[in-house]
């Protein structure tokens, strides 16, 4: 049985080297911005000069040619902070709810070095924008982007180089209009009837359940590299017994010839493999793997990948280096099982939102570090990035702490069929490639998801995600590929290409409100027909109740504390049935309460989270915390969890 195991090992690995240079299809990397010897980093963070263009038409700002001025010299503007969403930032309601254009300015000072060093290339990189966006330097249009969640960067050394004396102007025009065509879509509707709407009054409409903040939600800031510099980084791991296996490939740009000297190090700093070509596979020896979060006594290992390039255009030689975090770790899937490491992995975690008070969708470490903490109080193992990509900084605290991720594009919100025709899907095709592009090196990413919820039993929907999952696979062969569905099991026209079931149902809540009483056989008939069709493993991607804090009734009723916990513990219940069979995982909708639209549903946003939006625990978070603590404690030995001032890992029973 060992010679076996050990042959079909082997196998895995072939195999999985041998689509090595499919992960590799993008022509260009983004790699995300370090310092090191030979790069800087400035941060453009902080106040910025802003306007909206509320013209009746939107677009006054453009006949006018706002970018070829500094933006106080076109009218009014007032502080907005970056990385920031702008609707919640003033008292203006109008600005809360606005769609259309808005303009960011900022006169940034570029050091002197960077300006004289023609060898020296000055990248200005926009973390995410909400949701088209266009940029100027000096008033000249250097790029635009489509779509939010995702970063985009444009070299500018050459324009500031032309007269250095003159201050480096950042002007950024962001749109958040959605269209049929936009990832999320949407549809503007102008109301016509004039005895109850004035001219150009017109409606932003949306297929999603949350708030649609815009503005410049993740930093914005100036790098450098020399002009001869390391693109891009790829890196796909195995192991093989106690040998751990990283091939890579750096794609350098801006040189004919050159050397490159690539270094693992462990986290002691010592080197463990080495090599001087472009691409190889590395072995390292009594290899430490990345585990997740309570499956291991060390979870979220990491190496370092050093990078260093010695190249010469024909003229100069540049040298560049760059260090990139590197996970050891295998993902698999079977008809019942999800692999991390050749071990059954059981996703018990959540869905989240960049949401908060005043920042919206705004980037903000005390936040972010705060959700970390009470993920792991609560023995959260995993997280889906609902319903967009979320920021890098993000992934690499879960990298750091073994936090499994599902990183999802934002692919939410396709419900009408013409957002399944030709444009939609293009672009589609290129967020995928972004997002795959962006977080390929993410040992916590194990699995990608490109929608949420679309409208998959429409006939369109058969050879849109057909398309889009081969797709995304070909961009990366390493990982399963799913999406969200809350359609008929016999109708999903998607489902047949996806590699994990990720399923949707609220039953007692949308369905059959107030009766509790069904979430079993519901719920148990859920599962059977999916599996029974599909014989693919299943998550319950979303599950949950409405909440509102501090209300109580018993017996319970809808929207009080009371009847999200039965409803949660209903659910547990049909899990720990079928999780010995082939459900792999549970995902409560959701992590804290968040912001959506107004509408006679919503009272100030959704309250499903387990913690309000202020981060304080419902009862439900300690029902989580209970249930969490003992599915990573199989054998009840743990008791308790961990104090608030430390986490010991606990081992599986293997």
């Amino acid at each position: 049985m060992e010679v076996r195991a050990a042959g079909l090992g082997m196998l895995r690995v072939v195999c999985l080297f041998a689509a090595f240079d499919a992960v590799c299809l993008l022509d260009s990397g983004m790699l995300f911005p370090r310092e090191s010897p030979s790069r800087e980093v400035k941060e453009l963070n902080g106040l910025w000069d802003f306007r909206a263009d509320d013209s009746t038409n939107r677009n006054q700002s453009f006949e006018s040619a706002w970018y070829k001025k500094r933006l106080a010299e076109t009218g009014p503007v007032i502080d907005m902070p970056v990385p920031a969403s702008y609707n919640d930032i003033t008292q203006d309601a109008a600005l809360r709810d606005f769609i259309g254009w808005v303009w960011y300015e900022r006169e940034v000072v570029v050091p002197a070095r960077w300006i004289a060093d023609e060898g020296t290339r000055v990248v200005l990189r926009v973390g995410s924008a909400h949701y088209f966006s266009i940029v100027w330097v000096n008033g000249v249009k250097v790029t635009q982007h489509a779509g939010g969640h995702l970063p985009f960067e444009v070299e500018i050394g050459s324009l500031i180089r032309e007269d250095p004396t003159t201050p480096c102007r950042i002007t950024i025009a962001v749109n958040n209009t959605l269209s049929l065509e936009t990832l999320p879509p949407g549809k503007i509707q102008y109301m016509e009837d004039r005895t109850k709407y004035p001219e150009g009054f017109f409606v932003q409409y949306i297929y999603f359940d949350f708030f649609n903040y815009a503005g410049i939600h993740r930093p914005v800031l100036l790098y450098t590299t020399p002009k001869a510099y390391v693109d891009d980084i790829t890196v796909v791991t195995d192991f093989l017994d106690n040998t751990g296996l990283v091939k890579y490939k750096v794609s350098v740009q801006g040189a004919a010839t050159g050397t490159i000297k690539v270094t693992l190090k462990d986290k002691d700093g010592r080197s463990v493999a080495s090599s001087s070509k472009p691409s190889r596979v590395l072995k390292v020896e009594d290899v430490n793997l990345w585990w997740p979060y309570l499956m291991h006594e060390n979870p979220g290992y990491l190496y370092s990948m050093e990078v260093h390039l010695m190249a010469t255009d024909g003229r100069s030689t540049y040298e560049d280096m760059y260090t990139l975090p590197v996970g050891i770790r295998s993902v698999a899937v079977t008809s019942t099982q999800f692999l991390i490491n050749n071990k059954p992995f059981y996703f018990h975690g959540v869905n989240k939102h960049e949401d908060s008070d005043i920042r919206g969708k705004g980037f903000d470490w005390p936040l972010i570090v705060k959700d970390f903490n009470l993920l792991k109080w609560m023995g959260a193992n995993s997280f889906r990035t609902s319903h967009y990509p979320y920021a890098e900084e993000i992934l690499q605290m879960c990298d750091r702490h073994g936090i499994v991720v599902i990183d999802e594009c934002p692919g939410v919100g396709i419900k009408d069929i013409r957002s399944f025709g030709n444009a939609s899907l293009a672009h589609h095709l290129d967020v995928m490639d972004e997002l795959v592009r962006r977080d390929k090196n993410h040992p916590s990413v194990v699995m990608w998801s490109v929608a949420n919820e679309p409208a998959s039993e429409m006939p369109p929907a058969e050879f849109y995600f057909k398309t889009l999952i081969k797709h995304t696979k070909d961009l990366d062969p390493t990982r399963p590929v799913t999406y969200i569905t809350d359609s008929n099991y016999a109708r999903d026209k998607g489902a047949p290409f996806v590699d994990v079931i990720c399923v949707n149902s609220y039953f007692s809540w949308y369905h059959d409100s107030g009766h509790l009483e069904l979430i079993p056989l519901q719920l148990n008939n859920q599962f059977e027909n999916w599996y029974g069709k599909y014989k693919k493993p299943i998550i319950q991607s979303e599950y949950g109740a409405d909440a509102v804090p501090g209300l109580h009734s018993d017996p319970p009723v809808m929207f009080t504390e009371e009847y999200q916990n039965i409803v949660l513990q209903s659910y547990h219940s049909v899990f720990d049935q079928k999780r010995k069979q082939y459900v792999i995982g549970e995902l409560i909708w959701n992590f804290a309460d968040f912001m959506t639209v107004q509408g006679l549903t919503r009272v100030v946003g959704n309250k499903k989270g387990v913690f309000t939006r202020q981060r304080q625990p419902k009862r439900a978070a300690f029902i989580l915390k209970e249930r969490y603590w003992r599915l990573a404690n199989e054998t009840g030995r743990l008791g308790l969890p961990p104090s608030n001032h430390q986490c010991h890992a606990v081992k599986y029973p293997w």
